[in-house]
């Protein structure tokens, strides 16, 4: 859980992912907040919970790579501290990884009949350009490539080196887990997307850089992925 600036949610995001009956793990990792997220996050009194922070903010890919380094069970999920995604959908997440059909599973805002907070127009259409443009360079028909909710059987994260600091280590990952051969599922899930108002913190900015991830991990990914299909 990759977390700056959310003492809002933070509380309430860690008790709804330890509430699930799939959490065997919480890896908090606080970038850096200015606020009183990292306090927050300490002051949980449970053992499954593991409290890392990166001192200054270096960005969400950063932040994951910490994490990840810190994970010790079979199966890792990305989980935001801003309540957008549900972890009553790790169920939905973790079956075809459970039953040995999947080595990543990714869930979907848009490939699915689950409640949706309706909100921007134009951001929802920079994502599926993002999507399509990463499918072209990766060949896979995924519907949404910057979702957060990824969760990835650990030998997946040890076998492939991530680079981006900040929000291209989403088309990173998916270039880079294609790239290896591994297997990849989607699934639908519910969102409940913030404003910018109520913290947002992905912008147009992002979405450039994005672009330029796509290709610069599509190449690069085929030769750093080291897994091999089961």
């Amino acid at each position: 859980m990759p977390c700056f600036n959310e003492a809002a949610t933070v509380e309430r995001a860690m008790a709804r992912v330890l509430a699930s009956p799939y959490t065997a793990q919480l890896v908090v990792v606080d970038d850096g907040s200015t606020d009183a997220t990292l306090e927050l996050a300490r002051a949980v009194a449970d053992e499954r919970v593991d409290v890392l922070t990166q001192g200054i903010n270096r960005g969400k890919g950063a932040a994951l790579r910490l994490g990840f380094a810190k994970c010790r069970e079979r199966f890792v999920i990305v989980q935001d501290a801003d309540l957008e995604y549900d972890p009553e959908d790790f169920a939905a997440m973790l079956a075809p990884l459970l039953a040995g059909q999947a080595d990543v599973v990714y869930g979907s805002r848009f490939h699915t009949a689950r409640p949706h907070r309706v909100l921007y127009f134009w951001h929802a259409v920079g994502n599926r350009v993002l999507t399509a443009v990463s499918n072209m360079f990766t060949n896979l028909n995924l519907t949404d490539m910057e979702t957060c909710y990824k969760a990835f059987r650990r030998e997946v994260l040890e076998a492939i080196e991530l680079e981006e600091d900040r929000f291209g280590i989403e088309p990173e990952l998916t270039a880079k887990v294609a790239g290896g051969g591994w297997r990849i599922y989607e699934v639908g899930i519910s969102y409940a997307g913030r404003t910018y108002a109520e913290g947002k913190k992905i912008g147009w900015r992002d979405g450039l850089w994005a672009l330029r991830c796509i290709v610069a991990y599509s190449g690069l990914g085929r030769r750093a992925g080291r897994g091999r299909r089961t």
